[in-house]
């Protein structure tokens, strides 16, 4: 019975021992874990402020593109918000510079297991912000031509000439020499033709001019010139530049060579017709 009533009296004490102890560390820690709570509502509430106020701040910078405002004010807002959580634990007494350090070591990780697509994702707001290239755009590189669908982060959407879907990494755009041609709202164009060596090039020239002159969309400035580019082995080859909108382009040259070979035919010039060359004859 005196063992019994012993053991009995060890475990109060053990009791009241642990509720001294979880008293203690409510007290200790109530504060801290207020003071969390404040600051995650806090860290929250403002982290929605500076996203929404870097999107409005950049939509007012003229050529910014949305997909770039988007993408960089949710950069902010989850950066504030790590920053806060990692605030939040150190209230109570965890080591943060662990966590930061993992952090780190985890972005390095997925940085270099995601290389090319951080790569593609780097180019896609260098050229969200120089602006190489807009929707509606025709362009050219090395390997890529047509005109511009939809420039998105990771990569651009073209339309070929034949009407085909491109998808090209913004990486492919970015790292190579890329020809806008319709960025500028003039363009010259070059209109070749041949004449032969008993035909008079004076003739040919102002022939090529009153082409230009009766054509509308051919504009007086820059003025258009003629001259001999080229004295071949059968023919004398002379050209027109000249300059039109942008977008009357192709369609002016098109409509311009027709008239040239018809004016030539009319003023009695002859456009040479490359001589075939013939198999060899079989030997005997």
């Amino acid at each position: 019975m005196d063992e019994l009533e012993t053991r009995a009296a060890d475990a109060l004490t053990m009791s009241e021992m642990a509720l001294r102890e979880a008293g203690a560390l409510i007290g200790a820690y109530s504060l801290s874990f207020l003071g969390a709570i404040v600051l995650l509502i806090v860290g929250y509430l403002a982290a929605g402020i500076f996203e929404r106020s870097l999107y409005a701040g950049l939509g007012r910078i003229k050529g910014v593109d949305e997909t770039l405002r988007r993408f960089l004010s949710k950069v902010v807002r989850y950066t504030i918000l790590i920053l806060v959580g990692v605030t939040a634990l150190a209230q109570f007494g965890v080591q943060t510079t662990s966590i930061i350090a993992a952090l780190g070591a985890v972005g390095l990780a997925i940085g270099l297991a995601l290389q090319g697509t951080l790569q593609n994702i780097a180019a896609g707001i260098m050229l969200l912000v120089l602006r190489p290239f807009r929707v509606g755009e025709f362009i050219t590189t090395p390997t890529i031509s047509g005109t511009i669908e939809e420039i998105g982060l990771f990569a651009t959407e073209l339309r070929g000439v034949d009407g085909l879907y491109i998808f090209a990494p913004n990486s492919l755009l970015w790292n190579v020499p890329v020809t806008n041609a319709t960025r500028n709202p003039l363009r010259r164009t070059e209109l070749a033709l041949t004449i032969a060596y008993g035909d008079d090039v004076a003739t040919a020239r102002q022939v090529l001019l009153d082409v230009a002159a009766s054509d509308e969309r051919v504009l007086e400035e820059p003025a258009p010139e003629t001259f001999v580019a080229t004295l071949g082995d059968a023919a004398v080859g002379v050209t027109l530049h000249y300059w039109t909108a942008t977008a009357d382009f192709w369609k002016t040259k098109i409509d311009m060579t027709q008239k040239a070979k018809a004016a030539f035919e009319a003023k009695g010039l002859t456009i040479p017709v490359a001589p075939r060359l013939l198999p060899p004859m079989p030997s005997q």
